[in-house]
């Protein structure tokens, strides 16, 4: 049998991440293609980390710049390595290369690190991204670690595009693999709530990620006082776990401003709200809160930067705008126009069918992995970069 040992940079939470629920997915391609699967960390389990229960799944805990990781590896003999981010990589894959030779070694980067980065910068500064922005240590760092895998998955059309065209990176050792996604039935539209029977704006993200906090804060001092005044009893409730002492302070129930923490049931908290807000200035990837949206029927307004890589030649599920103030009304027109809103909604279920079912990927994936196993030799001798840049890890 074949199989898969993926190093997370944390044991997934599919319940609090957009990057966890990804994870859940990419294992679920690869128990479809018979793979047996361990999940390995050197994170601390938390009480929303996956138990993995019934998913016929190992987790075992690792240690960083321990040789027992060495012996373990050893035994475990997979016929393929998945690194959850360049981190990962740097710290492990030495290791791996050293210990399995000729494991396929796989890196899931989630979303470029170094051009989410460039773009905090940018917002900080009050300055647009210059070029030397994105050729950044964490850039450096974050492309050997790509040329030092078999195979990249890139999440995003951009960041596949910048890669190629702005470091000249080979797309024959990359991969774009978005979000997978089951086909949005007419039965499943059919079963959300209508127009009428949801109310409230909403949002949604992980509160320790710096976009998301960013995000909030935007909300909070530059477009739902504009919101309110036009609509004097809407409420905005922000749901994610992890909310830092800043973000909890700014629970006002008499502005409607609601901090309500983690969401038990994400699809009711979507499915009930009228318009996710997500007015992210920085980040990088896609925005697994927007897709909740689209697929819980639920339009939203969101930057440019969130519709980035969403929706393609589409038209977008909602209102793309970045001034706080057209913002604000573009998120009172879809509020309270339910032509406008049926529209966009019904283009949030198109672009999941078009741009990011499941059924699009899969057997293409599943077929370039098997490609490159039963012949790595020749696709590592093809890419000079890769040989060279095993032998210079940072970690060395």
């Amino acid at each position: 049998m074949k199989t898969l040992l993926v190093i997370g940079h944390t044991f997934p939470e599919p319940t609090t991440t957009a990057a966890g629920s990804r994870m859940m997915k990419l294992l679920q391609l690869f128990q479809e293609d018979n793979y047996s699967i361990t999940f390995a960390s050197t994170a601390s389990i938390s009480e929303k980390s996956e138990s993995f229960e019934n998913l016929n799944i190992d987790r075992i805990s690792i240690q960083l710049n321990d040789s027992s990781f060495d012996e373990c590896i050893v035994k475990l003999n997979p016929t393929a390595v998945l690194f959850d981010r360049y981190i990962t990589e740097e710290q492990f894959g030495w290791r791996v290369s050293e210990q399995c030779p000729y494991a396929l070694k796989i890196l899931d980067t989630e979303d470029l690190h170094f051009l989410r980065k460039a773009r905090q910068k940018a917002i900080k500064s009050g300055d647009g991204i210059e070029t030397s922005d994105l050729y950044s240590e964490t850039a450096k760092r974050e492309i050997a670690s790509i040329y030092r895998c078999d195979l990249s998955l890139i999440i995003s059309e951009f960041e596949l595009e910048l890669l190629q065209n702005k470091f000249q990176i080979d797309k024959n050792i990359m991969c774009y693999l978005p979000f997978l996604e089951e086909h949005i039935s007419e039965e499943i539209i059919n079963s959300l709530p209508s127009f009428e029977e949801r109310n409230d704006f909403m949002t949604v993200g992980n509160l320790l990620h710096a976009p998301n906090v960013d995000s909030v804060l935007y909300l909070k001092k530059e477009i739902w006082p504009f919101i309110r005044k036009q609509l004097p009893n809407a409420i905005l409730n922000i749901y994610g776990n992890y909310a830092p002492q800043q973000i909890e302070e700014l629970h006002n129930e008499k502005e409607g401003f609601l901090i309500k923490g983690w969401a038990e049931n994400l699809p009711n908290a979507m499915s009930s709200s009228k318009v996710c807000l997500a007015p992210l200035r920085f980040g990088a990837g896609l925005k697994g809160k927007l897709l909740d949206a689209m697929k819980w029927g639920t339009p939203s307004i969101t930057t440019s930067i969130g519709a980035e890589g969403m929706h393609g030649d589409l038209n977008y599920s909602g209102i793309v705008t970045e001034d706080a103030a057209d913002f604000a009304a573009a998120a009172v027109q879809l509020y309270t126009s339910e032509e406008q809103w049926k529209v966009s909604q019904k283009q949030g279920f198109l672009i999941i069918n078009q741009r990011f079912q499941k059924s699009i990927f899969k057997d293409a994936f599943l077929r370039r992995i098997s490609e490159i196993e039963e012949n790595l030799k020749l696709h590592r001798g093809s890419n000079a970069s890769t040989s060279h840049l095993k032998k210079h890890s940072i970690y060395e």
